[in-house]
């Protein structure tokens, strides 16, 4: 495969697993705002996902401004529209490369995100009712992907590309909302806070049918750090990025497989057998920057050995 190809099938995947990342946290965040008395702040996940200054951020005050922002704004290119309209032009430029049922999904998720109802039901209607929508526009995207992708290269790097950005998604959603209670969750107050964080990642269901107790920052932190069942844990993502990656072994150079495959190990025995001290706020804050720091250089050695980027 043409090293453009797997380029863009990669960043085709890591741009519509950051939309559903993104999607289900300002979604998760927007109804955690309408249940409090005091003002929700917003400013920790703009700062994560905007690339506007900080004075600029500040001025965003309201919810449907934030939602605007974070969901239409062309200017922030981190916004979801900025997002798929990625996705879609490395879709694109791979149409030979994907199944017809795959282009067409992208583009009506394009069609979708773009539409005066979108951004009429963001700025003046029932918000929520867009954010369902694309939401359910990219759990379709997946299905689609899943049934009709023939199990090749192509597959192996769309999987790569979704993984990496799972687990980066699942490391900073953690991030965010650790830093939202300011790493304080030790307190019975912060019990709230725990349960968005797994509506956040699909993972409050799980939790109830594994422990049938309350929630405890411990085991909600080990489900989302260590199950190797729960689909946004961190151990399952970079489990499947190893999976993922062995299928290319055959079809790589041996110097370019050694390079990423080293990196990806390493990654993966750093969380296996890193001690996380929950009630040391310095301790939780070093796996996650040690997990983001890992997969940027896992990318940068696709980019080097497999997309012949210097």
């Amino acid at each position: 495969m043409l090293s453009r190809v797997a380029e863009s099938i990669f960043w085709m995947a890591r741009y519509v697993e950051r939309t559903n990342g993104m999607l289900r946290l300002v979604r998760t965040s927007y109804v955690s705002s309408q249940d409090e008395i005091v003002d929700f702040d917003w400013q920790y996940i703009l700062r994560n996902y905007s690339n506007q200054p900080e004075s600029t951020i500040k001025e965003l005050t309201s919810s449907n401004q934030v939602l605007a922002h974070l969901i239409l704004d062309k200017e922030n290119s981190n916004s979801v529209i900025n997002n798929i309209t990625h996705a879609r032009e490395n879709a694109r430029a791979v149409q030979d490369h994907i199944t017809k049922e795959v282009w067409q999904c992208l583009n009506e998720f394009y069609h979708l995100v773009r539409s005066e109802n979108a951004e009429y039901q963001v700025l003046r209607g029932d918000a929520m009712s867009i954010m369902d929508d694309l939401i359910k526009q990219g759990l379709l995207y997946h299905g689609i992907v899943d049934i009709t992708m023939a199990r090749g290269e192509g597959s192996s790097f769309l999987s790569l590309g979704k993984y990496i950005e799972r687990v980066n998604i699942s490391s900073d959603t953690l991030a965010i909302k650790l830093s939202e209670v300011e790493f304080n969750v030790n307190s019975p107050l912060e019990v709230p806070a725990l349960r968005y964080l797994l509506y956040t990642l699909s993972g409050y269901e799980l939790f109830l049918k594994t422990h049938r107790e309350n929630l405890k920052p411990d085991l909600v932190f080990n489900q989302i750090l260590y199950n190797p069942n729960f689909p946004h844990s961190l151990t399952y993502g970079l489990e499947r990025m190893s999976r993922y990656l062995n299928r290319l072994k055959a079809d790589s150079l041996p110097e370019a497989f050694k390079s990423v495959e080293f990196l990806t190990g390493k990654l993966i025995n750093h969380l296996k057998y890193t001690a996380v001290d929950i009630h040391d706020v310095n301790s939780l804050r070093v796996v996650l920057e040690d997990v983001r720091r890992g997969l940027f250089e896992i990318t940068d050695a696709f980019n080097q050995h497999y997309f012949g980027n210097s």
